[in-house]
């Protein structure tokens, strides 16, 4: 099984959680690439495997700067991705309210407005619960990766 995990960070806390899901990898018998999404655009989506959407939030609820050209291409190069299998692992801070977890709900609403199917629930890492997301997604992982393998 081939995972690329797309991460859209500020300050590095998506990327760390990215890289410990890359070392949990043997564990579910995957290979997983960590892709940053800095330049990257809708045609990520045409590489074969399933996809791993890391991002945190910024701003009053937005996606990481690093993350603004593919998630708007996703809107200017708009195309059915009913090919697509996806989950998601969104870091935000409950403290901020109604903008929590926004940048993650914002990329698992549009990829799904695009015919993406979104695999398992959404891993919730909130800096206000949790002092080990890295632990927190590892276990998401596991109970993701059995999902995943139930489809085939």
């Amino acid at each position: 099984m081939h995972l690329t995990i797309l991460v859209g960070t500020v300050h590095g806390n998506a990327q760390s959680v990215a890289e410990a899901l890359q070392l949990g990898a043997d564990d579910i018998g995957a290979t997983i690439d960590v892709l940053p999404m800095d330049g990257l655009d809708i045609s990520v989506f045409d590489t074969p495997g399933t996809f791993i959407v890391c991002t945190s939030t910024t701003g009053a609820g937005d996606v990481p700067d690093n993350a603004t050209g593919l998630f708007h291409s996703l809107d200017a190069q708009a195309k059915y991705l009913g090919h697509v299998r996806y989950g998601l692992v969104a870091l935000g801070d409950s403290s901020y309210g109604d903008t929590f977890l926004g940048g993650g709900k914002q990329f698992d609403a549009k990829l799904q407005d695009l015919g993406a199917r979104k695999l398992g629930d959404t891993c919730v890492i909130d800096a206000m619960e949790t002092t080990t997301p890295e632990d927190d997604a590892l276990a998401w992982l596991q109970t993701w990766a059995v999902e995943l393998a139930t489809l085939g």
